[in-house]
């Protein structure tokens, strides 16, 4: 974890890359991320196409870029590698039109994982209580309906599970109106984990996995983002 963190922070980044942020996870013992490959070149994204399962997501990698679909840098849903070619092109192009300074190191390709109930897990360290770790609502809901509970790490198993009890639209998780109950435990591991990651790895300032996906029997990382200092700073 320390090499990833400090490639970035020798490169003047705060904000790992994708994929840095989907290795560090997994190195925490957090498998639930995506399958993903790195494209620096067509001729890459043609072999990370043919990788990959599929549907797949693009994504621009660039320190420059903060909100990727604000300038046109995700592209959904590649079944074929003309489109996986052509979303290479486009999104390249896109950046350089909205931001023509901005650093493009490659794209990233990954499995677009199965829709699911979007939650929202993250973490950050508060100057006053520590590292605290953050459930509810993902996508955009979290911002809008401001649904979530908070708990001061570290969290078990229990803790996670009460928290989720805590948020108004806990009947999601539960089935509602036909919908199935989710895989709370499946959720409540990635809380746990994320719990310790923050305690045993203090260069980590912010963590948002937004959204994973709940589904009736297990969970998946739909994105990651991760905000790196120097000793926690």
């Amino acid at each position: 974890m320390e090499s990833i963190i400090g490639k970035a922070l020798g490169e003047g980044r705060r904000v790992l890359y994708e994929h840095e942020a989907y290795r560090l996870l997994k190195l925490a013992g957090i498998s639930e991320v995506p399958d993903h490959c790195l494209a620096r070149t067509r001729e890459e994204a043609a072999e990370c196409f043919s990788e990959l399962p599929k549907p797949l997501v693009a994504k621009i990698v660039s320190p420059d870029v903060v909100h990727k679909s604000d300038v046109g840098g995700v592209i959904l849903n590649i079944k074929s590698l003309e489109e996986a070619l052509a979303a290479y092109d486009k999104i390249v192009s896109n950046v350089k039109r909205h931001l023509p300074d901005a650093r493009v190191h490659g794209i990233l390709y990954q499995h677009m994982v199965p829709q699911g109930l979007e939650v929202i897990i993250g973490a950050k360290r508060d100057p006053f209580f520590g590292a605290v770790v953050l459930f509810g609502l993902g996508g955009i809901f979290v911002e809008i309906f401001r649904d979530y509970s908070m708990r001061v790490t570290p969290i078990n198993l229990d803790d996670a599970v009460e928290m989720m009890r805590e948020i108004r639209a806990y009947k999601l998780l539960e089935g509602y109106r036909g919908q199935p109950p989710r895989d709370k435990m499946a959720l409540a591991e990635i809380m746990f984990k994320v719990s310790r990651l923050m305690d045993s790895t203090p260069q980590i300032l912010e963590l948002d996995l937004n959204p994973v996906m709940s589904y009736p029997r297990g969970a998946a990382v739909a994105s990651a983002r991760i905000v790196v200092g120097e000793g926690g700073k």
